[in-house]
């Protein structure tokens, strides 16, 4: 008996991927980070939280001038046919 040599199939795809903007996607969240601690503010739907928290933060802590913007946004994906 000879030498059995696998195969390999290969099927490409078009994947489209966009932000979820349906009306049960999540919520769009934000929050900051202060680079020199690593102290993050509370996630909020209202990008105003986070900011007033670094405003806080940087007024007890003056010599934290580096902050971070973390943004979760969620994404869909779907494969065309």
């Amino acid at each position: 008996m000879g030498t059995v040599t696998p195969r390999s199939v290969l099927r490409y795809e078009t994947w489209t991927l966009q932000s979820d903007c349906e009306p049960d996607a999540e919520a769009v969240l934000y929050a900051m980070q202060c680079a020199v601690d690593g102290e993050t503010s509370p996630t909020s739907g209202d990008f105003a939280e986070p900011q007033d928290w670094v405003l806080r933060h940087c007024g007890q802590n003056p010599s934290h001038h580096t902050h971070r913007e973390i943004i979760t946004r969620p994404w869909r994906t779907w494969r065309q046919t």
